[in-house]
């Protein structure tokens, strides 16, 4: 079986067919706009906007805890519950529960 007699092989003989196969090579895989390119970037730019609704969502639960924070019974309830604080009249006992405690068990 020769190069003429070969059916797959006998279609680039025609220079045209020959230029149209090597320049949609060259475009898919070798050119700086490639299809593969293309593909890494628009995975990006997906990877970008999901990054980007959550941060949006951040910013609106920061809101609405600086919203909070905002009014004096809201600051007063973050700091006794954050950092413990209290009145000069006033005790505070702490509780806390055995599943609710870091310990190192080594065994």
């Amino acid at each position: 079986m020769t190069f003429k007699d070969n059916k797959y092989l006998k279609h680039f003989k025609n220079i045209f067919i020959l230029i149209l196969v090597v320049f949609a090579v060259w475009m898919l895989f070798f050119d700086a706009n490639s299809w593969l390119i293309h593909h890494e970037l628009n995975t990006e730019i997906d990877d970008l906007e999901n990054e980007k609704e959550y941060y949006k969502k951040e910013i609106e639960k920061d809101k609405k805890d600086l919203k909070k924070l905002s009014t004096e019974e809201g600051l007063e309830k973050f700091a006794r519950e954050t950092y413990y604080m209290k009145r000069d009249n006033e005790d505070i006992f702490i509780i806390e529960y055995e599943d609710s405690l870091k310990t190192d068990e080594k065994n």
